[in-house]
């Protein structure tokens, strides 16, 4: 079969090397069918989607709703490269799933209103499915998935599709086309992984540093069993579709 792409953006090899050990685990792929950029090293360069079953793209410190003055090169040169590659993936239909940083990227390039109206803090939240789709055919209608964001989407465009929804943050994931996904919260993420991401971002920002034994042993006692059901499904429909294509 075709492989996958991972499209990351961390720039600590802790966080970076977890999260694609955490997509590696969660997908069921291995090395050779789930390939991994770090934008944040080197520029995308080009990318013919006939060349991949699907692209995924995970999260980072980025955000889309930063002030222009604050940007980046780095971030202003990844942006530029993702916002060319999902005007692509969207005319074209094709398989793509953004996690946390992606549902922004996605969101802000189809016209949504990304802002800090409905960040979240770092933990575990109970999120519902609120329209049918084959993405959450294995996760029951309430389930507990990680977040931990400083913005959110606020307004869907019009030709998007809302899956779920937090109490807390009203667009948890969406659909655009048939193939096009986006979630706000972590598919990839166990507590584990979370303890990892909330040692290396200790100073980011998203808690206060004092907390952050507290975060990890809420984290640990949270039932966080669903998500992955979601990025499985995501890898299972597309890796079944490019073997019939």
């Amino acid at each position: 079969m075709k492989p996958f792409l991972l499209l990351a953006t961390r720039a600590d090899d802790a966080a970076a090397d977890e999260e694609y050990a955490a997509f590696l685990r969660f997908s069921g792929l291995d090395e050779r069918d789930l390939r991994r950029h770090r934008l944040e090293r080197t520029p995308l360069g080009d990318v013919d989607l006939d060349d991949w079953s699907g692209i995924l793209l995970g999260g980072g410190p980025f955000n889309v709703s930063d002030p222009a003055a604050k940007k980046t090169p780095v971030q202003n040169r990844v942006e530029a490269e993702l916002s060319a590659l999902i005007e692509r993936i969207v005319d074209a239909d094709f398989p793509f799933l953004g996690a946390c940083y992606g549902i922004g990227t996605l969101g802000g390039s189809q016209g949504a209103l990304v802002d800090r109206t409905y960040s979240e803090p770092v933990g575990a939240v109970e999120v519902s499915v609120v329209a049918p789709d084959p993405l959450f055919d294995g996760v029951p209608q309430l389930f507990q998935a990680f977040v931990g964001h400083k913005e959110a989407i606020s307004v869907l465009p019009p030709h998007a599709t809302l899956l779920a929804s937090s109490p807390t943050c009203p667009v948890q994931a969406f659909r655009i086309g048939r193939h096009v996904y986006a979630t706000q919260f972590h598919p990839e993420l166990d507590a584990e992984g979370l303890c990892t991401r909330v040692d290396v971002y200790k100073y980011a920002g998203y808690f206060k540093p004092e907390e952050a034994d507290e975060i990890k042993a809420l984290a640990r006692a949270s039932d966080v069993r669903h998500p992955p059901a979601v990025l499985r499904a995501f890898v299972d429909q597309h890796t079944r579709a490019a073997a019939r294509a």
